[in-house]
């Protein structure tokens, strides 16, 4: 597995992110966003020392960060190895899907009657299209995540927005494992597009039904380009 000494040196520009109060919370959201844009990827192992250091923080804070990164399934610790981040199993991809199909389609289908607040749906379906021109399939990838937090955030729970954060922070890990970016995300481009005009129109019961067929070829989809990328991974190690 990768060892991350060379790379927590970049972290240090993240220090002042940290003020004067700085908590195992905030040490947690830096390293979840690091994570999150494959900074350190799937399988690396976090150094103590060169991550602490690049934040100045201590010893028991960074490990107090590290606990909860692995209660949110991101960070693995292995007995006598050290801390790294998760490499997902397949059913772990599949799971993640049940539970964001549960969660996304329930948010929809509970909306109140029309007009819905949009706004941050349909910056998110335009940062997608704009990346999409520029050949920026990653950042096609991290607006689509934008589009499903927003979409998500129409339920006006904090808790459900909370579930969801650490569920698309899980997604992001099996992301990071398939190596075609634009075949995974591209299909979806039309359709989130699809669904924000749904919404607009007031068209809920459309909306709902879109969402709930475009997760379940998104599952399919994303388990298979899985699966094909982790054998090729091991196929390679033998």
């Amino acid at each position: 597995m990768e060892e991350t000494g060379g790379r927590a040196e970049g972290l240090a520009g993240d220090r002042a992110l940290l003020g004067r109060t700085s908590t195992a919370e905030r040490v947690a959201d830096i390293l979840r966003g690091r994570i999150a844009d494959g900074w350190f990827p799937p399988g690396a192992r976090l150094s103590e020392e060169s991550i602490g250091g690049a934040l100045g923080i201590s010893r028991n804070t960074l490990r107090e960060a590290f606990r909860l990164l692995t209660h949110e399934r991101l960070l693995v610790h292995e007995l006598n190895r050290g801390v790294f981040v998760r490499v997902l199993a397949v059913d772990d991809v599949a799971d993640i899907y049940r539970t964001r199909r549960l969660v996304e389609v329930a948010v929809l289908h509970g909306l109140g009657r029309p007009p819905y607040p949009l706004d941050a749906l349909a910056a998110a379906v335009a940062e997608g299209e704009e990346a999409a021109r520029l050949g920026d399939w990653t950042g096609v990838s991290t607006a689509n995540i934008h589009f499903h937090r927003a979409l998500v955030a129409l339920a006006g729970s904090a808790r459900t927005d909370e579930l969801m954060r650490g569920v698309l922070a899980e997604l992001r890990l099996a992301f990071h494992v398939v190596a075609d970016p634009r075949g995974l995300h591209e299909p979806y481009l039309l359709r989130n597009r699809e669904i924000l005009d749904a919404l607009e129109a007031g068209e809920r019961a459309t909306a709902e039904r879109l969402l709930a067929r475009y997760l379940d070829d998104s599952r399919d989809r994303m388990i298979a380009a899985y699966a094909r990328s982790v054998a090729a991974a091991r196929a390679g190690r033998t």
